[in-house]
């Protein structure tokens, strides 16, 4: 593996230019209307395993979008390793407050990226993280350095779900076979601070509606006489939290796993700067459950956020009006031993009954998945772990991260193999939000920490 730097230098430009053309598809799953955009890029993708060197890649339809699987088995008498990704992207709203079009990459540099970054809906999340293990695979390809059998498993949902992923999985459970999954869809402490993630929340998810009158009312001729369901939306939302920020639904709590002292502690040895933090997003003051440090409230601590409200007039000038309807999105992100479904059906309940007189509720669950630990003890870990020290020249730090891959323990239930978070992105990468980007460095990095992985797991597997 010695020659990646120099085979990185040497394609650098290509390697850059092929993760543009794959940004610039606006493959956005939760809305219908970029379906074939959605379609084109499993096939950018399935053309980019070909030249990488599986030596099978088909797309594999589905009930939604397709799932683009490959292979490349050197003896299999040796370890597998299955990568998965997504090529799927978040819409990009509010298209206002990019900087540039999210679906026309820009590089600029910033001060945390002095060499550039690609800004650009799905640069970080997950396209340029997916296609880190593209150009490694080429790499080993090129060079007859692949140590073991990779395989490939690319989904076009992630982000509305992966409803029809968990269906593939059941049933391709041969073709899927491994002895580790490797993921790059999280991130790491800093450019200059490698850690691996160990631990992901769950995520349960769901839409409310709020009914009042059976229309829209003159707010004149009816307010303060009929309940005004964007009102009583706002004041139900609000009773969710009590003073501590603590969340009011009965039961919620109950199978929350607590940390000891002493893993907090280990927690606490990341670094971490509050003053960075709170300069980073331009606020006075951190926000959170009481008792909780900010890096444990968004790692090992449950969260419920709302993601968007609306109702009644929303257009330009005025129109006195009691609106019929009131509408929320809500997640509630959930940490390991609380099953999604369960406190999907202990919000419904107490969002229903906490509805005063006069008002109809509907809670309408989206999607969801479980929570997820690996330990740090197994070999797939302690690949990841010297593949960063060898390009880093440091030990990766352990790290619990906040965001949800609800597929990982659908993988460790049905494939029966751990999975390992190699992620390269940033806090600051502004994943889901307007203007996210990844380093140019960051993207090479991980093109030359990845083979390191299948050098290392394939040669502890064989102690």
């Amino acid at each position: 593996m010695d020659n990646i730097k120099s085979y990185i230098d040497t394609h650098k430009d290509r390697f850059l230019s092929e993760l543009i053309a794959l940004l610039k598809i606006p493959s956005i799953s939760a809305d219908s209307a970029h379906k074939n955009e959605v379609l084109k890029t499993a096939k950018a993708i399935k053309t980019s395993l070909e030249k990488a060197g599986c030596s099978t890649v088909e797309i594999c339809e589905t009930g939604g979008y397709p799932i683009v699987y490959g292979e490349k088995i050197v003896d299999k008498n040796l370890p597998t390793v299955l990568v998965y990704g997504h090529y799927d992207v978040q819409p990009p709203d509010p298209l206002e407050l990019w900087n540039s079009a999210p679906f026309e990459p820009v590089i600029e540099k910033t001060d945390l990226h002095p060499e550039g970054a690609i800004f650009a809906r799905g640069a970080c999340d997950d396209k340029g993280q997916l296609y880190m293990h593209v150009k490694a695979l080429e790499f080993m390809t090129e060079t007859n350095q692949l140590p073991c059998n990779v395989k490939f498993m690319i989904e076009g949902e992630e982000e509305v779900g992966s409803k029809n992923l968990s269906i593939f999985v059941k049933n391709n459970q041969k073709k899927l076979e491994n002895d580790v999954i490797l993921i790059s869809d999280t991130g790491m402490i800093a450019k200059d601070v490698p850690s691996i993630t160990t631990g992901l929340r769950g995520l349960s998810y769901v839409e409310v509606e709020v009914t009042g009158p059976n229309r829209d009312l003159h707010s004149g001729l009816y307010g303060g006489a009929v309940a005004n369901p964007i009102n009583v939306l706002a004041k139900m939302i609000a009773s969710l939290h009590d003073e501590n920020n603590y969340i009011t639904i009965p039961g919620f709590y109950d199978k929350v796993e607590v940390l000891s002292s002493e893993e907090r502690a280990e927690m606490a040895k990341a670094p971490f700067s509050l003053e960075n933090y709170k300069k980073a997003l331009d606020i006075e003051a951190v926000y959170g459950e009481s008792g909780y440090t900010t890096n444990e409230r968004n790692s090992i601590r449950p969260t419920l956020d709302v993601n968007g409200i609306w109702g009644g007039y929303i257009g330009e000038g005025a129109k006195t009006v009691i609106a019929s309807k009131a509408y929320a999105k809500i997640s509630m992100r959930l940490v390991p031993n609380q099953d999604w479904e369960h406190i999907t059906q202990l919000f419904k309940t107490h969002f229903e009954n906490i509805a005063p007189k006069g008002i109809k509720v509907k809670v309408i669950p989206h999607h969801g998945g479980q929570g997820y630990v690996t330990p740090t003890n197994n070999i797939g870990y302690k690949a990841a772990s010297k593949a960063y020290e060898t390009t880093f020249g440091k030990i990766p730090i352990p790290q619990r991260g906040g965001g949800s891959i609800p597929i990982v323990s659908l993988f460790e239930k049905e494939l029966k193999s751990k999975t390992i978070l190699m992620g390269f992105g940033l806090d600051s990468d502004a994943i889901h939000s307007p203007n996210e980007h990844f380093g140019i460095w960051n993207y090479f990095k991980g093109i030359e920490t990845i083979p390191y992985f299948y050098k290392y797991f394939t040669e502890l597997s064989k102690t």
